[in-house]
């Protein structure tokens, strides 16, 4: 059911279809992008922590095909936190929101005691380009842009397990934006697609899935996993997303016999910052590939086929 007051003539993508954003038609014949995004550190390095929030957070407006344009910052800091934390941290985060070109016009900041920071973002698309959920259709091919097992590295970090070289690979991983997937949407003509973050590769597959009333259709072995993510999770190190995610997708979601289930456990496990998972047309897929710069790798993992709305991993 949704509230009456998110329904307008106006509103193109919304609550009722499982987007990335609030989309809304304007005036000056471009669509307003609309979301917001904050939570708890996922690594213990301050600047990393900054840069992978603001990423993050922007990362709704690409996954829906626009650019970034103001953001305005979330934050709740323990008392404690002094100058050793805080500036490194907004430092980072400053950085990246001018990589993606936006300005960043205030906020606001609260104790709590348990952090959080993020970012109120507002961008803008041509209405022709804006990417949805409910726009899959047979034989496109699923492009993941980054990826995934985040989790079982930062968790493991947490835990004195993961070497450095792994969580330094996560970091850099976590803290790119996805601006040249979104431009590579628009080259290709892409009309559905989603980023892939807290509901895990399986659960933002299944927003489309259901949104489209299509069943995408994923390899195991065509999914790219973060360095070291395999051995952690094979030792059984996810965070508490994975357990939930496989609950409450049960019913949405079908797992291959020859599928690990450790591998189907970082599916179903939050991802931070992760990569867009593009419904690309099977007759652009060449524009989409060379859109894609060199330096920025991706992987085909899957298609669309007819529905009813389901997922699977093989």
């Amino acid at each position: 059911m949704v509230a009456p007051a998110a329904q307008s003539p106006h509103l193109l993508a919304g609550p009722d279809g499982y987007d990335d954003v609030g989309a809304i038609r304007q005036a000056n014949g471009k669509v307003g992008l609309h979301t917001v995004d904050f939570f708890p550190p996922v690594v213990d390095d301050a600047a990393a922590y900054g840069a992978i929030a603001a990423a993050n957070s922007l990362s709704d407006i690409y996954a829906s095909g626009g650019e970034p344009s103001v953001v305005l910052n979330l934050a709740g800091f323990p008392r404690e936190w002094g100058q050793d934390i805080l500036e490194p941290l907004f430092k980072a985060a400053v950085e990246v929101v001018l990589e993606a070109g936006a300005l960043w016009v205030g906020g606001h900041s609260v104790l709590v005691e348990e952090p959080l920071f993020g970012f109120a973002v507002y961008g803008e698309v041509d209405e022709e380009f804006l990417v949805t959920n409910g726009a899959a259709r047979p034989g496109d091919r699923l492009a993941l842009t980054k990826p995934v097992g985040s989790a079982s590295v930062t968790i493991a970090d947490k835990r004195g397990l993961a070497s450095a070289a792994e969580l330094a690979a996560a970091i850099a991983m976590m803290r790119r934006l996805n601006q040249y997937g979104a431009r590579a949407m628009r080259a290709a003509g892409v009309k559905a697609g989603t980023d892939i973050t807290g509901f895990g590769l399986l659960g933002h597959a299944g927003n489309i899935a259901r949104a489209s009333n299509m069943v995408l259709h994923l390899e195991s072995a065509a999914v790219p996993l973060y360095q070291g993510a395999a051995a952690h999770a094979q030792n059984g190190v996810f965070s508490g997303g994975a357990a939930r995610g496989r609950e409450t997708l049960a019913s949405l979601v079908t797992i291959d016999a020859g599928v690990p289930e450790w591998f189907s456990s970082i599916g179903f496990d939050a991802e931070t910052s992760g990569g867009l998972l593009i419904c690309v047309p099977a007759e652009r897929c060449r524009d989409f590939e060379d859109a894609m710069p060199a330096e920025e790798p991706f992987s085909w993992v899957g298609e669309v086929r007819e529905g009813p709305a389901q997922v699977v991993l093989s």
